[in-house]
């Protein structure tokens, strides 16, 4: 095990400026490169603490940024239009960069590796995503993964398309 300093807040982890211990090539391979952590030694240790005013202003600066966006983001629904079978099962899948591109298509910028993802969406359907904006903000958008535009409204409307076609095909059976 290998001790650090985070720098801002890692979920599953600790806030900023706590000493946590953890595996070292998590370290190695991902806190270190993404300078989200500091080897725990007594040089870092006192350079830390000169710098954790600084950091702190820094982390609420760019918290305050992140709410400013999420209060706009939070609720954002975007259709995925997706070729499936009769049963709803999608040929291909729905991944974090295709939701990533469709944010960014309504006007958010957001990077793949902010939209959390615990499997492929496999499905048509209506689909809640959280977006994490930052280390202490994170939002939920609604993918509507469909066959067509038309499909789509229907899905928003909490009607499935087979059961439009299926009232279609009886108004024109009993001529109403």
């Amino acid at each position: 095990m290998m001790e650090v300093i985070l720098l801002e807040r890692i979920e599953n982890l600790g806030q900023m400026g706590d000493v946590v211990r953890v595996r070292p090539g998590f370290a190695r391979n991902y806190l270190l490169p993404k300078r989200k952590a500091l080897r725990a030694t007594k040089d870092n240790m006192s350079r830390f603490e000169s710098q954790r005013a600084q950091l702190e202003a820094q982390n609420l600066k760019r918290r305050q940024e992140a709410e400013a966006v999420g209060s706009k983001l939070d609720g954002l629904k975007v259709v995925l239009l997706r070729q499936a079978s009769e049963a709803g099962q999608l040929y291909g899948s729905v991944t974090a960069r295709d939701i990533a591109e469709a944010v960014t298509e309504a006007g958010f910028t957001i990077q793949k590796s902010q939209v959390v993802l615990n499997q492929p969406i496999k499905e048509l359907g209506l689909h809640t995503i959280r977006v994490v904006l930052h280390p202490e903000v994170s939002v939920s958008v609604t993918a509507n993964v469909a066959k067509s535009a038309e499909e789509a409204e229907a899905q928003v409307s909490g009607q499935s398309a087979e059961r439009q076609e299926a009232e279609q095909a009886f108004a024109e059976a009993t001529g109403a």
